[in-house]
């Protein structure tokens, strides 16, 4: 069972949400206040984050952040309705997705299932592949989900790794940006195109110098760096 820890001032929300979750084999914590999250979170045990935007103490977006220094940890966002800006905040502070308010819950456990897919492989992930990718400075370990930057260790978040992943498995490939959404998404989602450029955006200042990541003027991204043999 995956144990997510929900971080948001609302008391109501958490027991209801809660049972919800458990047809889903999550099992959620709650924390009423950003300093108990944190300490909750130091404690070691928990799979994903759940986190609103609007706290006391200190609004999610620094509790994004301090998480984001020691951790790779899922990080769902609650953001307040139709609020772009907020979500691309988020998203460059490395959230992995967001939810506007008020949200279904089914569409929160959809939605955590699939981050916590990207933290480890699936069934059905393997063999076609290798489980190293090598390129000139660059080293992906797909059963490990490790990457090295010219031998150093890089630490990246379950989506940047699999947006990675997408792009070197076939290198040279173009990929428009609807198409990365959906293939990390693993659906047709509402979604701006701009989550894309963000997520691109992270994920080449982790693995400078390295450019591996091209992009194309009005179609998308590719994967710039050819195999080592």
């Amino acid at each position: 069972m995956h144990r997510i820890l929900l971080i948001d001032d609302d008391e109501h929300l958490a027991p209801p949400l809660a049972a919800y979750l458990r047809r889903f084999d999550i099992e959620l914590e709650s924390a009423l206040r950003p300093s108990l999250g944190l300490q909750r979170l130091a404690a070691g045990g928990i799979d994903a984050v759940i986190l609103d935007v609007m706290l006391p103490e200190m609004d999610g977006f620094e509790v994004c952040r301090r998480i984001r220094r020691d951790s790779a940890i899922p990080v769902l966002m609650l953001t307040a309705r139709g609020d772009v800006t907020d979500r691309i905040v988020g998203l460059e502070l490395g959230a992995d997705d967001y939810l506007p308010k008020p949200f279904e819950p089914r569409e929160l456990a959809v939605r955590l299932q699939t981050i916590l897919r990207r933290m480890r492989p699936g069934p059905e992930a393997a063999p076609t592949h290798a489980t190293q990718l090598r390129f000139e400075g660059l080293l992906i370990d797909t059963e490990r989900r490790e990457v090295r930057r010219q031998g150093v260790p890089v630490e990246l978040t379950g989506t940047e790794f699999e947006l990675l992943l997408l792009l070197a498995r076939e290198p040279h490939k173009v990929w428009s940006r609807d198409e990365i959404l959906n293939r990390l998404r693993g659906r047709d989602a509402d979604l701006y195109t701009r989550a894309v450029d963000i997520l691109v955006s992270r994920l080449r200042r982790k693995l400078e110098p390295v450019a591996c990541i091209k992009t194309l003027r009005n179609a998308g991204y590719t994967f710039a760096l050819g195999r080592d043999v």
